[in-house]
């Protein structure tokens, strides 16, 4: 919802040729581009928001690993689609099986191997595709900012962390040790030893309510537009 309304902002903003972030937008996308992907886990969504019939044929799947639907970060498969990049899988999954996860699970299972998921390959092909200068996924919650991973993290990275931090309030953190590797912005780092972030938007309890949106949403757009103006 969030990189939609902004993805419509700058069309707008095209239209109307008025500004992005104080600039021009003609000027904003004369040599960049904007991908959005709007959603990376809809099973996950789906789920979350309307229970275990959400996932159709895997059903009977999330009603037997969690009982309580409205938690689960998976996919209807119960693969945890930021555990199943490949940066860091062997790592990884010493660190799940340490934590007993060994199996399709609610969250945190990476999947038997890399890229297992249509959701994960789909991502990755776009990416093998573009080759972006730039990625940004936007999670909830948590107000945070991750932007490394590993010895290929670009100096770039932690200078666009610490510029978004500046402008939004977020904190820049590192990841607990379950969370390190497996994920998109640490796949991205690792393949093409560009700048990622993860940004955490919100806080509180996932789902989020959508009266904290548009509040949320005004720290956000200050973030992306700048995004947009530093590559």
């Amino acid at each position: 919802m969030t990189a939609l309304k902004f993805f419509e902002e700058c069309a707008e903003a095209i239209a109307d040729k008025a500004e992005i972030g104080r600039h021009s937008a003609d000027d904003v996308f004369k040599n960049r581009g904007l991908t959005v992907v709007p959603c990376v886990n809809p099973d996950g969504v789906e789920i979350a928001l309307h229970g275990s019939s959400a996932a159709m044929k895997y059903k009977k799947l999330v009603d037997t690993v969690c009982a309580a639907a409205n938690k689960w970060q998976a996919n209807a498969r119960g693969v945890d689609i930021n555990h199943n990049f490949n940066a860091g899988w062997k790592a990884l999954k010493k660190r799940e099986l340490s934590l007993n996860i060994k199996s399709p699970s609610a969250t945190r299972f990476g999947g038997t191997f890399p890229e297992s998921e249509p959701e994960t390959r789909a991502v990755t092909n776009l990416c093998r595709k573009t080759k972006f200068e730039c990625a940004i996924a936007l999670h909830s919650q948590g107000r945070e900012i991750y932007c490394s991973f590993g010895e290929h993290t670009p100096v770039k990275s932690f200078r666009l962390a610490s510029a978004l931090s500046q402008v939004s309030g977020y904190n820049i953190a590192f990841p607990e040790e379950i969370a390190t590797g497996g994920g998109f912005k640490d796949w991205f780092i690792e393949n093409f030893k560009r700048p990622a972030l993860t940004i955490e938007m919100g806080l509180g309890e996932n789902p989020l309510p959508l009266s904290d949106f548009e509040s949320e949403y005004k720290i956000m757009r200050n973030m992306l537009s700048l995004v947009m103006l530093s590559v």
